[in-house]
């Protein structure tokens, strides 16, 4: 999914991180948790500006504050925050034709004049997650051979195992990046905002675009089930708040981590399955699609997770985790994992693959 707007988010976060004094989330996380390594599922999500040096000079005067990226020429980026909010200017070299946001009172306004609006994704438009148990499978998701290949029994969980998997891109796309906290709460993110939503990112209604933010907020918005603690988090600084509200400070953050991405082909289990964590509690959180990154986390304690070795036939290794639910029996009946595995809710322990742009958490 793409957003042209989105990189002028980088430098909104870069101004509100100078007026507000607060951490960039790579730095929140170390301060949270200095004992913990940031999984390629996060660290592909970071903004360039967070991780890499940038000569950038932040200008504090009676108009406001000016950021200077050190990227830009004439008609380049520009970020000023006074009386009136934060404005950021991104004119790619035409002093009038460049993209803008304004933070003010009334949240983030985003304007993109003459640009295009980006391609659609086409994962999940129109259906539920299969990482959402408290729907029914659709027919369409019961012929997405890529989701149904994730699901299998705890007891197929060995060495020699032979599966048909694929291991894809399948959530938005790298323009998703994580924004700062700061800026992330300053955006509506709800079913009574979701007209403003799409006016702030500039997506028309009735696109791929907005069926996809409108099924997150429903997602995000509806219940869990009995037994399970959710929460969609629109930064990393709140998803690593809501992970040491459930599980503490001594974590680990695992994601599956995918040599080359492959078509469907079969894999086999290789030797060195290994248990993680020492309960059977974690926190697994989702990657959404949406035009900036949104995890659906929850935790639940009747979950095992594993670290799973697979070999492809074209030699492709993925270094997979596996996430295995002993208590279903408070699921969709009609769940796509009980009709893809004919098996009943609550009757055997269920399990899923993560794809690699999804978390999961246990305690060390």
């Amino acid at each position: 999914m793409e957003f042209p707007h989105l990189s002028i988010f980088i430098v909104l976060n870069l101004a509100l991180v100078a007026t507000h004094a607060a951490l960039p989330p790579e730095l929140y996380w170390k301060s949270k948790l200095p004992t913990t390594q940031m999984p390629k599922a996060i660290t592909d999500l970071l903004q360039a500006d967070w991780t890499e040096e940038k000569s950038t000079s932040v200008a504090v005067g009676k108009g406001g504050v000016n950021v200077d990226t050190g990227k830009t020429k004439t008609g380049g980026t520009s970020v000023n925050v006074g009386k009136g909010g934060v404005h950021v200017n991104a004119g790619k070299g035409k002093p009038s034709g460049g993209t803008s946001v304004n933070v003010g009172h009334g949240g983030v306004n985003v304007h993109a004049p003459g640009k295009g609006r980006g391609k659609p994704v086409h994962v999940f438009v129109g259906k539920k997650s299969p990482f959402d148990y408290n729907y029914a499978a659709s027919e369409t998701q019961l012929n997405d051979k890529q989701n149904v290949a994730l699901f299998f029994l705890e007891k197929d969980l060995h060495q020699g195992t032979k599966l048909n998997l694929q291991f894809a891109q399948n959530s938005n796309d790298n323009d998703a990046k994580f924004l700062s906290k700061e800026v992330a709460n300053s955006i509506p993110f709800s079913s009574s905002n979701v007209e403003n939503i799409l006016n702030k990112f500039s997506i028309k209604e009735g696109t791929n675009e907005a069926e996809n933010v409108k099924n997150t907020i429903s997602e995000c918005e509806e219940k869990g089930i009995k037994g399970e603690e959710k929460l969609c988090v629109t930064s990393l600084e709140s998803m690593v708040d809501f992970t040491t509200s459930k599980l503490g400070n001594n974590v680990e953050a695992i994601s599956t981590e995918v040599k080359k991405e492959s078509n469907m082909q079969q894999y086999v289990i290789a030797k060195g399955v290994k248990r993680l964590g020492d309960k059977n509690k974690a926190v697994v959180c989702h990657k959404e699609n949406y035009p900036y990154a949104v995890f659906y986390c929850h935790k639940t304690d009747t979950t095992k997770v594993y670290s799973v070795p697979l070999e492809g036939v074209d030699g492709n290794r993925v270094k997979a985790v596996a996430v295995c639910h002993t208590d279903t029996s408070q699921w969709n009946p009609k769940h796509l994992a009980f009709q893809v595995l004919k098996v009943e809710p609550g009757t055997v322990p269920v399990c899923h693959f993560l794809p690699q742009d999804h978390v999961v958490w246990v305690s060390k």
